[in-house]
């Protein structure tokens, strides 16, 4: 829900995270009146908005409070984030709860709606209503579509929407579907529904409404919605499922858990939430914790945990991780610049870690086995890793032709300071150790290709090729240093340390008083010394304790960033008008200053931008902290967000955190 919307909140939807109106109608009988809560723009006669009075976000939950005459009612949505219960997490459903209190014992009814904007399309809907027990469920899918398939904005078209709620001793429940005005003015007249479902109509909507009684204190009502694929990712021309579907066979029983588990996911999630608060506050100060809270669903959001189709073994476990807005691939580990379209890649993958790190380092190793065993089948035909592995979600389908994007010594890098971080989190080489030829080969490449670097990509691809990038010399030896430590292999660590000891301490890399990193070596490929990059690649050589680079290298940034703050914050290089958030934390980390000066101007500029009132996307990973020339996807005004939205890589806000605290700190 953009927050330009809240004040509304009676008359607006929410959105899918690409922009378009997502359907989801919300009405409350307090006694003989009825008042529209969430998602009615055109409510039925006499009914009338209930007032917002507040909004507040945590990790999981988002809740609205309102008054409704002399009633006080919440809508709080919760998305449970459970990363070590696999069954959980893989669960494609949200909770729409919302509780009623000071109502003076008068009768209370709820009503809540969705229609066919849920599957993507319009006009090729089916619908099916089924109730067994207590639990009522409608089911919504796309006649015809082909697996895999999506429509233009992202949205997926060959699964089902589910929406469903439980009555209980202290509620009835009864379902409809038809035109809006007609159910919606049902239920305005009388707080119930008359149980007809005829075949789906363009426009229709399906409703739940629940009759709580009399309320003299508070009373609560529960519902469920989501989107299940039996089929979720295409991984080398085989299916996989969803992990949950191991266990619970169809969306129908999926959905009666996923409501019998909501004590023990409430109790769950509203112990992460002050974990999370606490820890985050006491590291970093509250403008640090409101940043993470509000990057913790989109992380999870995108991650899908999967296992094989055919046999549903839950042992053969794997993390498809999409990248939104800004490429089109799958398991990725970089950030592109091609609006609107999803993806699989490794340089997203490196972003995004350090939520893992905290939360649960497993998926680290989860998110790299099908780029890992990709690469082993040999069916990738250059000598550095992969960008992605598919270049379209859901489907990761490997790049067999070599025709993926190129940022070779981008992706060498992260694969290997990727596996060094898994091992040091999980304290266990076992996995890396199973991989040490792939691994080698990929530090080999680093040895011939890392330091005299052609002209090639980064992860900000959107600026174009250079050859010998700084921010890549150093993450190629980092690189090398976190291969040398895996594998006890000194010969590879003295190389990386060659390459730092060039590009620092014999000056190849900095300008000539040593201020800052240069964007390119030697000076002479920039014009003049005032060139300069965020050098996020420092980062993990602090996180995992390397020392490829001496302190005196991270101290020298953390001087220099400040005197290149503009109006926003610090642009991510001397090119560009732009900042990324994810990079910003990443530097904030490793280079935070004295009494975390540094790292605090960094703290403080991004949460400048998530509360300036400027935007309406999903957190955006970039966004404008200078004047400069128009741009597509995004406000080209300063403290506008810049293309991305709603990307996985707000996962590397944790990088403070994680530094901090250490691996597994938010377990």
């Amino acid at each position: 829900m953009p927050g330009s919307l809240v004040a509304n909140l009676p008359s607006s939807s929410p959105q899918f995270w690409a922009g378009q109106n997502l359907t989801l109608g919300v009405l409350a009988r307090v006694g003989e009146e009825t008042f529209s809560l969430l998602g009615v723009p055109s409510p039925p006669g006499g009914v009338r908005p209930a007032t917002v009075s507040s909004a507040e976000y945590t990790s999981t939950h988002t809740v609205f409070t309102m008054t409704a005459g002399n009633a006080t009612i919440k809508v709080d949505f919760l998305s449970p984030v459970s990363p070590s219960n696999y069954l959980r997490q893989s669960l494609p459903f949200s909770y729409l709860t919302i509780s009623v209190s000071n109502a003076d014992g008068s009768a209370v009814q709820i009503y809540a709606d969705i229609d066919e904007s849920w599957t993507g399309q319009s006009g090729s809907t089916t619908a099916n209503s089924s109730t067994s027990g207590q639990t009522s469920v409608f089911q919504l899918s796309v006649n015809g579509a082909a697996t895999y398939a999506q429509n233009p904005m992202d949205q997926a078209l060959w699964g089902e929407t589910i929406f469903a709620a439980r009555s209980s001793n202290s509620s009835k429940v009864t379902l409809q579907s038809g035109g809006p005005a007609s159910v919606r003015g049902l239920f305005a007249s009388n707080g119930t529904l008359s149980g007809s479902t005829p075949a789906y109509g363009a426009g229709d909507v399906v409703a739940i409404a629940q009759d709580l009684g009399s309320v003299s204190s508070s009373a609560s009502v529960t519902y469920a919605i989501g989107y299940t694929r039996d089929a979720a990712i295409n991984y080398l021309g085989q299916a996989r499922a969803s992990y949950y579907t191991a266990t619970y066979k169809d969306s129908t029983s999926a959905v009666s858990h996923f409501l019998d588990d909501y004590a023990e996911a409430a109790a769950e999630a509203s112990a992460m939430d002050s974990n999370i608060d606490s820890k985050a506050t006491s590291t970093a100060g509250t403008n640090y914790s409101d940043i993470v809270a509000l990057s913790v669903r989109q992380a999870y959001g995108a991650a899908d945990l999967t296992i094989p189709a055919d046999t549903l073994d839950t042992s053969d476990l794997m993390l498809f991780l999409k990248e939104i807005s800004s490429d089109g691939n799958v398991n990725t580990g970089k950030n592109a610049l091609v609006v609107l379209t999803s993806d699989f890649l490794v340089d997203v993958i490196y972003p995004t870690f350090p939520i893992f790190y905290v939360m649960d380092p497993e998926y680290i190793r989860l998110v790299l086995e099908p780029v890992v065993r990709y690469l082993e089948t040999g069916r990738w035909p250059s000598p550095w890793t992969i960008h992605d592995i598919g270049s379209s979600y859901p489907n990761a389908i490997g790049h067999d032709d070599g025709k993926a994007e190129q940022q070779p010594i981008e992706e060498t890098g992260n694969i290997l300071i990727l596996a060094y971080a898994y091992t040091v989190a999980t304290n266990s080489s076992t996995w890396a150790q199973s991989h040490r030829r792939l691994f080698q080969g990929y530090a080999d490449y680093l040895v011939t290709d890392g330091f005299n670097i052609a002209s090639q990509l980064s992860t900000d691809d959107g600026e174009g090729p250079l050859p010998n990038t700084t921010n890549l010399a150093v993450k190629a030896a980092v690189g090398l240093t976190a291969f040398g430590a895996l594998f006890n292999e000194q010969n590879y660590t003295n190389i990386g340390l060659g390459y730092a000891n060039e590009l620092y301490n014999n000056g190849l890399a900095t300008d000539p008083g040593k201020t800052h990193f240069l964007l390119q070596y030697p000076e002479s490929l920039n014009n003049g010394s005032d060139t300069y990059s965020t050098v996020f690649n420092l980062y993990p050589d602090s996180l995992l304790g390397l020392n490829t680079f001496p302190q005196a290298a991270f101290d020298m940034q953390a001087a220099f960033y400040p005197t290149q703050q503009a109006t926003a914050g610090v642009p991510l290089d001397s090119r560009v008008p732009w900042a990324k958030t994810d990079w910003q934390l990443f530097a904030a980390s490793s280079s935070p200053g004295p009494d975390s000066s540094t790292r605090d101007l960094f703290i403080n500029d991004i949460h400048a931008f998530i509360s300036n009132g400027l935007n309406t996307a999903p957190f955006s990973d970039r966004y404008f902290v200078r004047p400069g020339p128009t741009d597509t996807g995004g406000p080209d005004v300063v403290g506008g967000y810049n293309a991305y939205r709603a990307r996985p890589t707000v996962g590397g806000h944790f990088a403070v955190l994680a530094k901090a605290l250490g691996p597994r700190s938010l377990a």
